[in-house]
């Protein structure tokens, strides 16, 4: 599902239903160290998503390794690689690039349903809702609130290791254009409202993404290119 939405040079790995429950995946010492005292959902979602990035790993041709967690919790990736994770119930996935195929990746999955009372407000700036409106109106079997959420989740994954720093979900606006619905993954635009990243001497402010939503799953996925050409800052 989150294949389709990314370039072929990315790695991804999907599981789902008993697969995304962790069984079977070890950890290393250094994994383990951070999960020792979490419930046991956490410890499921924790080790499914690392045996996903450990298939990725072999994808790419890279020894798989541990994968622990750094600052805000970001994970930590082994030298040459860049990529991101994702779990919800039921799905976790893993999508690692080469570093030089791309800058950065973000991905993440979010049950397709209604988000709970009170969150759109704290995550929508005015101008989102409004066009959340037009298209619940025009597309009314997309959930269109909770594809939204899932967007900014991507659009700060794929911030986080560029910067360092923390974005705020009101700190982005995000256009999603619901593109052939039912159909081929559409498209959204995310347009930072705070100064962005500097890549290469340019500084990046749109990050372009993709969606998708199947098998009662809401999934984006963003991917970053090295910047070409213009001027630099």
């Amino acid at each position: 599902m989150i294949e389709e939405l990314l370039p072929g040079s990315v790695a991804v790995v999907e599981a789902r239903g008993r697969d995304a429950l962790g069984d079977g995946v070890l950890l290393y010492p250094e994994e383990e160290a951070v999960v020792v005292r979490a419930v046991e959902k956490r410890r499921r979602e924790f080790r499914a998503a690392r045996g996903c990035a450990r298939q990725a790993m072999e994808k790419l041709g890279v020894p798989p390794g541990p994968i622990v967690p750094g600052e805000r919790g970001a994970p930590r990736w082994p030298d040459g690689l860049i990529g991101s994770m994702t779990h919800c119930e039921d799905y976790c996935a893993a999508a690692l690039v080469h570093v030089g195929e791309l800058v950065s990746v973000g991905i993440d999955a979010e049950p397709h349903d209604r988000l709970p009372e009170g969150v759109l407000e704290a995550v929508a700036l005015p101008a989102e809702q409004t066009r959340l409106e037009a298209l619940a109106h025009s597309h009314p079997s997309i959930h269109w609130d909770r594809l939204l959420f899932s967007a900014k989740e991507s659009v700060y994954k794929a911030w986080f290791p560029l910067t360092g720093e923390w974005l705020d979900f009101l700190e982005a606006d995000i256009e999603i254009d619901p593109g052939a619905v039912p159909g081929a993954p559409g498209r959204f635009r995310a347009r930072l409202l705070v100064p962005g990243p500097v890549v290469d001497g340019h500084r990046i402010e749109i990050f372009d993404g993709r969606w998708t939503t199947e098998r009662g799953l809401a999934a984006t996925a963003i991917a970053v290119p090295r910047p070409q050409g213009g001027e630099r800052c």
